[in-house]
């Protein structure tokens, strides 16, 4: 199955850990120890972050470190982006709409 970014982010401890894993690199079992999930589930978390691209795992000697790769929120960013523009613009013309109904009201009292 094939995941992408947004099921990544779509679960609270999923995002929690990525913003474990912003501040430093660590292992599987250091993770774990954060929440209070089973470690196997917390596992399940990490495997379903590397396979969206957020998270890259290394070994080094018996330990598996969890690394985080967060270039791959661009595509989060640039879908939020789009809507952000859209709401700004619409924004902007209620605001015009409301300043024009001031100045009718203001006219109008006169």
């Amino acid at each position: 199955m094939r995941r992408d970014v947004f099921q990544a982010i779509a679960d609270p401890n999923r995002r929690a850990i990525i913003g474990l894993l912003a501040k430093q690199k660590l292992t599987v079992n250091a993770v774990a120890e954060y929440f209070p999930i089973s470690r196997p589930a917390v596992s399940r978390h990490i495997k379903i972050l590397e396979e969206c691209g957020l998270i890259v795992v290394l070994r080094q000697g018996r330990e598996r470190y969890c690394e985080v790769r967060l270039d791959k929120l661009n595509e989060v960013a640039n879908w939020i982006e789009q809507y952000k523009k859209v709401w700004e613009e619409r924004l902007n013309r209620l605001d015009e709409y409301l300043s024009e109904l001031q100045k009718e009201k203001k006219h109008g009292e006169k």
